[in-house]
């Protein structure tokens, strides 16, 4: 229990833990009837370097618009060098992991091997509490509605003390899921299973033993033959120890202004997150798997359609802001409605979104998260980045002409924000 008026570092981890709560995936703005063209060549330039310039040290990011492309990047990948960034840098992807984990489960679902509403314990007995393995589903795994809690926190503890410092001693620590599970159930329960979606990392980390289990083959092995190669990735991988192979940029975590200034976290062993959000990949690289996802290239039909049936989302105050599939959400833009996922680690964001007939994709990079002020009441407060971070993404999707007045009768929206805790792998 906390007194009730906890010193100031206590109220900023507890303000940590409330934004935490945030959706990612909230709506945008009204879609009119048809989507125009996506965005290409200077337009996003432009609007990609002012994300540099409102204070990300570096992003990337490509769209693609049927046979069109581009792709692009601003900023340096190194603040102390100024090496600048270039547009195929890997890039640490956060929960958009999440996507890869649920098509390889739906791909196991058509085999026959999985069913999406028994019991997880059916599959992984003795892994949860009796009563929770026979409530929970596979479904409530892939939707986050079992209740489990969020391991975070715990995995990271001095985050509760308003300090980053486990960040730094967990660097190079190799974790298990099974270990990740045992913290997520040391959490507090988020609701009855089926209830409610709450968004917790602990579902995830399941996934994966759980894919394990049904394959008899390592999970992040699995989503490499089956997932990743046959989508085409040339650049996508989970990293087998803290460094990243190939180019890459420097990843830089504030904490909300914990650490100031911002970290370098681009070597960090990325066990904690595991199938919930290990992924190494490049812009290019996402919309490539997009494009496949929605083109029928990874699942069927019906698989896929199970994948965008949504549970409703809501905030703190019981207000429907969202909605969430099944390692999917919608995002309504000014030309209509597209499915992804955002994702964050330490020091790295990403966006990446489709169009539901697999014809148009955007993604996007940042190599600085947790740059917003938190409130004492646990409100972000909103930063220039995340506006600049909004338009890119809506003039990519939707072109120039969607932030026009004649389109967009309200101020350019904001994106949901990837960056708060604990949903740190969101």
């Amino acid at each position: 229990m906390s007194s009730p008026n906890p010193p100031r570092n206590r109220r900023r981890s507890l303000a940590l833990g409330a934004a935490g709560l945030a959706l990612a995936g909230a709506a945008l703005a009204p879609a009119p009837a048809s989507a125009g063209p996506a965005g290409t060549g200077e337009p996003l330039d432009e609007t990609l370097a002012r994300i540099h310039e409102a204070g990300i040290p570096g992003v990337y990011g490509a769209t693609r618009d049927g046979g069109q492309r581009w792709h692009g990047a601003s900023g340096v990948a190194d603040t102390s060098t100024g090496r600048p960034t270039q547009p195929q840098m890997r890039h640490r992807i956060g929960s958009v992991t999440k996507t890869f984990t649920a098509v390889g489960l739906l791909q196991q679902a058509e085999r026959g091997t999985v069913d999406l509403d028994a019991p997880v314990a059916d599959y992984l007995p003795g892994l949860l509490p009796d009563d929770l393995g026979q409530a929970v589903t596979v479904r409530m795994l892939l939707n986050h509605t079992s209740g489990i809690g969020d391991y975070v926190l715990l995995a990271f503890p001095s985050l509760l003390e308003g300090t980053g410092d486990s960040l730094e001693e967990h660097r190079f620590r190799e974790i298990t899921r099974e270990e990740l599970v045992a913290l997520g159930l040391q959490a507090p329960r988020t609701g009855e299973p089926g209830e409610r979606h709450s968004y917790s990392n602990t579902n995830y980390v399941i996934a994966g033993l759980l894919l394990e289990e049904v394959t008899g083959t390592d999970a992040q092995d699995y989503l490499t033959e089956h997932v990743i190669r046959p989508a085409g990735l040339r650049h996508t991988y989970f990293p087998d120890g803290p460094r990243l192979r190939g180019p890459h940029a420097k990843m830089y975590e504030g904490l909300h202004g914990l650490l100031d200034p911002p970290r370098d976290f681009s070597v960090y062993h990325m066990s904690w997150a595991a199938e919930a959000g290990a992924l190494v990949s490049t812009m290019d690289d996402l919309n490539t798997f997009y494009a496949a996802l929605f083109s029928g290239e990874l699942i069927s039909d019906a698989s896929l359609a199970e994948m965008m049936t949504t549970v409703p989302v809501e905030d703190a105050t019981g207000q429907i802001v969202g909605a969430y599939g099944l390692g999917l959400y919608p995002l309504q833009l000014p030309c209509g409605t597209f499915w992804g996922h955002d994702g964050a680690v330490w020091g790295a964001g990403t966006y990446a979104f489709s169009s539901p007939d697999g014809e148009r994709q955007a993604s996007l990079g940042l190599t600085r998260m947790k740059y917003q002020e938190v409130t004492e009441d646990g409100e972000l407060v909103p930063h220039p980045a995340d506006q600049a971070a909004s338009i890119h993404l809506v003039v990519a999707l939707c072109g120039e002409d969607a932030l026009s007045p004649a389109r967009a009768a309200t101020a350019p929206p904001v994106l949901p924000t990837p960056s708060a805790l604990p949903a740190a792998t969101r």
